[in-house]
């Protein structure tokens, strides 16, 4: 199929199908007599993969080292590991995301027990000082 209907089929720009090819990361392209590239159906499956595993958090470096140029080529134990390890990446990035927030949560409470009587910039002091005893 040319670029245009697995641009289509795709969803993805005919520009960004180039880019993924010249990097290296698309492989399932050949050059017709004319120079026009031409995809086999598996092409759309692999840029999909490419799509799905941006989404999943893994960036283009790690794509071009797991999906293999022919698709019958996986390798196993390479494709669970990273998976096992993207996963674990994204547990420690939850448990710092929630310790974040927790801190907001506590800066929060604190600026909004604002006295009434107290002026903005007192309490902004008083949240500062707060703050800077719990780091100790």
């Amino acid at each position: 199929m040319k670029i245009g209907e697995l641009a289509k089929r795709t969803g993805l720009a005919a520009s960004k199908i180039r880019f993924y090819e010249d990097i290296g990361l698309l492989k399932l392209v050949q050059r017709k007599a004319n120079g026009y590239r031409s995809y086999p159906p598996e092409a759309e499956l692999a840029l999909n993969l490419i799509v799905k595993g941006q989404q999943a958090g893994f960036s283009l470096d790690e794509l071009q080292k797991l999906v293999p140029a022919n698709l019958d080529d996986w390798r196993h134990d390479a494709l669970l590991s990273a998976l096992k390890g993207k996963i674990a990446d994204i547990d420690a990035l939850q448990q710092k995301l929630a310790h974040s927030k927790q801190q907001l949560l506590g800066v929060l409470a604190e600026i909004e027990a604002k006295p009434d009587d107290m002026a903005c910039a007192d309490n902004a002091r008083r949240v500062i000082a707060q703050i800077s005893t719990e780091k100790k």
